[in-house]
């Protein structure tokens, strides 16, 4: 597993990318199921449901029966659990929301310029389901849409092979202030939201990660619907020097690797002894692992670089969506990463920490999207309008520059509008 790496070499770094391919792959299956969603609604979203997943759905959505008897069968210490991790989630994304709904301030005499800040009406939240549960991604897509003021947020998730959604997926929801739930997971969810069927509504924006069908069924409604990001299966780097623990690093790789066959799990050390320990402690800590069919096929990989600086720039390459940096000084590799969906720093935190209780969001890019795509935040859930109040001393000041731009571009109704108002 352990390889050596010089610099920032793509064809070093082949298998890494070449596990990213899975999206385009998946693009034209996610498209012919997309296209008949659209046209053919709930009987279409119904007909996948059974081919895909095995169930034969009568209704749809999640009644408030089921809703009720999912909530009464999770005990008071698990609901004392959701209940801190969503005090965490709510209490740092409600430091992303804007003060105020709108703000204006004056750029120059008669120039008042600003933002109206506006939540989007209805919203669509993929909770993914298959190979496990999870009521962690239910709380990171309902609570910063609420806090962000969306006044309807609907879930999709898909069910289990009675029919039924997992209990404790619904008691996260209902706890997170989702407003309606379906059972229907996959691409078939994705369209459904996208263009809307006779039992789900049309949504402005999706967000929530999935496996490749999914995300590719994300980019392709992308003409018809706004979407969070690409956040397909999990990746982590961990970026390490000799003062690290290797037994921290091997179990926080497998953790990420355990989520999918197609996780990715690396290390980018300098040192070759920690290299060596790491190796060994992964072998070791795979033994007892319960998802270990599926760790085993994970992509990960150890890399020995020249030094910490090589580190942050072939992190910066993959640009994954978790880096964790464990080095004596973890500050001056943060300064030195641009790409990551989001960093922890230190041996005591974990992946997993954000994935469930620091209050952090563990929606994130995937495949290199890093580079160019934020995580999980408040602002997702915002539109930002500019707000322009200007008085005639205002448009003075500023009309010669007005009329030059607008006619050396063609443009004389621009300029006339301006001048018209200064005319005689």
């Amino acid at each position: 597993m352990i390889r050596q790496l010089y610099g920032v070499d793509d064809g070093a770094l082949e298998e890494v990318f070449k596990r990213r391919a899975g999206i385009s792959t998946a693009m034209e299956s996610a498209r012919r199921v997309a296209e008949d969603v659209r046209a053919g609604g709930d009987a279409a979203v119904r007909k996948y449901t059974k081919e895909f997943d095995g169930v034969e759905l009568r209704g749809l959505e999640v009644t408030e029966d089921e809703m009720y008897n999912a909530v009464e069968l999770i005990d008071y210490e698990t609901i004392g659990h959701l209940e801190t991790a969503i005090a965490n989630i709510e209490a740092f994304h409600s430091l992303q929301r804007p003060a105020g709904d709108m703000w204006l301030t004056e750029i120059s005499p008669g120039i008042r310029l600003g933002q109206k800040f506006t939540p989007l009406q209805r919203v669509g939240a993929y909770i993914p389901g298959g190979t496990a549960s999870y009521p962690s991604t239910a709380l990171m897509l309902i609570v910063p849409a609420k806090v962000a003021g969306v006044p309807e947020v609907i879930a999709c998730t898909p069910p289990r092979k009675d029919g039924t959604v997992h209990p404790l997926t619904l008691a996260a929801l209902d706890m997170a202030g989702a407003d309606r739930v379906f059972k229907v997971g996959g691409v078939q969810a994705i369209a459904a939201m996208a263009y809307g069927t006779q039992s789900i509504p049309r949504v402005e924006k999706i967000v929530g990660p999935g496996n490749v069908y999914v995300t590719a069924a994300k980019i392709y409604v992308r003409d018809t619907v706004e979407i969070d990001m690409p956040a397909g299966p999990s990746e982590i780097v961990v970026i390490a020097d000799d003062t690290a623990n290797p037994s921290y690093i091997a179990a926080d790789m497998i953790a990420q690797a355990e989520h999918d066959v197609n996780a990715m799990s690396i290390l980018l050390t300098p040192s070759e002894l920690l290299a060596e320990a790491v190796d060994i402690e992964i072998e070791k800590q795979k033994e007892t692992a319960s998802r270990r069919h599926i760790i085993e096929k994970a992509a990960m990989g150890i890399y020995v670089v020249d030094d910490i600086e090589v580190a942050a720039g072939v992190c910066d390459r993959i640009a994954p969506e978790h880096v964790e940096v464990m080095v004596r000084d973890p500050m001056l590799v943060l300064n030195r990463l641009h790409n990551a969906g989001t960093i922890y720093l230190g041996e005591y935190a974990p992946v997993a920490a954000g994935d469930y209780a620091s209050g952090a969001n563990h929606v994130l890019p995937t495949g290199g999207y890093a580079r160019v795509f934020s995580g999980m935040n408040t602002m997702q859930f915002i539109k930002t309008t500019s707000v322009q109040a200007i008085e005639r001393e205002g448009l003075e000041s500023i009309k010669d520059t007005i009329i030059a731009l607008a006619s050396i571009e063609g443009l004389d109704a621009h300029a006339r509008s301006v001048s018209k108002r200064f005319e005689q």
